[in-house]
């Protein structure tokens, strides 16, 4: 019975300051002896006197042109999954192989998708995006199209490609 009560005490934070009895207060409450930060809050971005780079060069990542742009997300889409996604003689679009990966609206732009020969595909297909030599010609094997003015433009690492689905 009263193992299953619910905790009802709360003990709150300890209130720095606020006299000798909350065992944070008194003399410095916690703040050191002497100087700038015992005495008052110091910006964040207050340099002193014998620190000469600004703090914002301090930061070593802040740095350099186009820095803070988004870089692009590179996506290798294998031939298994083609298989597995679309039925004989379906396109294979950009919007349909996004909304599959269930991409939000706002990273569309970054993504950039290509298509890669690993797997089997024992459908006919028509392809609109990008692929690699050997998926075109096993698409094309299998009876099916490539529609795409970019064959081997994206250069793809395909290591790294992590696939949801």
């Amino acid at each position: 019975m009263l193992n299953s009560l619910k905790k009802t005490t709360h003990k709150g934070k300890k209130r720095i300051g606020r006299g000798y009895g909350s065992k944070k207060g008194g003399h410095t409450s916690t703040r050191g002896s002497k100087g700038a930060k015992a005495r008052y809050k110091i910006k964040l971005t207050y340099d002193g006197t014998k620190i000469k780079k600004g703090w914002i060069k301090r930061l070593p990542l802040l740095r350099g042109k186009n820095k803070n742009k988004s870089q692009k997300v590179k996506l290798a889409i294998d031939l298994n999954q083609l298989e597995k996604w679309y039925k004989a003689k379906e396109t294979v679009g950009r919007e349909d192989v996004l909304q599959k990966l269930n991409v939000k609206k706002a990273d569309e732009k970054k993504i950039q998708i290509k298509v890669l020969s690993r797997g089997k595909l024992t459908k006919p297909l028509t392809v609109t995006i990008p692929c690699s030599a050997n998926a075109i010609e096993e698409i094309i094997a299998q009876g099916g199209q490539v529609k795409t003015l970019q064959v081997d433009a994206l250069q793809v690492d395909t290591g790294s490609a992590k696939m949801k689905g």
